[in-house]
């Protein structure tokens, strides 16, 4: 008779990828982004456990979008207060802080649940081609 295991948070096995974000597009660069941060690209994937693995995002400030949503598409903050609705588009969002816009998409993509917050943290961006990760030897992935 076989059993089902479970997978234990101490046998996990992180890998660490580099993602060149240059000239891909947004929504498909977030959405292969959360594949691998939540595990499901493994054989042994959890919903309950952060089994995913480790991505480095470089050269954000060079990724690109579809049709016109650099004029249409709009980030909306509120402040809490009375006329403290603030509106960005992408575009301004892209000048002022490129990291924010692909981490936005990212975090939109992600299970609305306990697991949400666990999952980003194993997300970093960088705006050019330099990171600090040599010494985790992270697998270069082509998207």
């Amino acid at each position: 008779m076989k059993k089902t295991t479970t997978l234990k948070l101490k046998d996990v096995i992180r890998d660490w990828y580099v993602i060149d974000c240059s000239g891909q597009t947004l929504g498909r660069i977030a959405s292969k982004v959360v594949r691998i941060i939540t595990g499901k690209n493994k054989p042994n994937y959890a919903p309950n456990l952060n089994n995913g693995d480790k991505v480095i995002l470089i050269n954000t400030s060079n990724i690109r979008w579809t049709g016109n949503k650099g004029e249409t598409k709009i980030y909306r903050s509120h402040s809490g207060y009375q006329g403290g609705l603030k509106e960005r588009t992408l575009e301004w969002l892209m000048h002022k802080n490129p990291n924010a816009v692909l981490r936005n998409a990212i975090y939109g993509m992600l299970p609305k649940n306990r697991m949400r917050d666990k999952y980003i943290t194993n997300v970093y961006f960088y705006t050019d081609s330099n990171h600090n990760h040599e010494a985790q030897q992270p697998k270069v992935l082509d998207i």
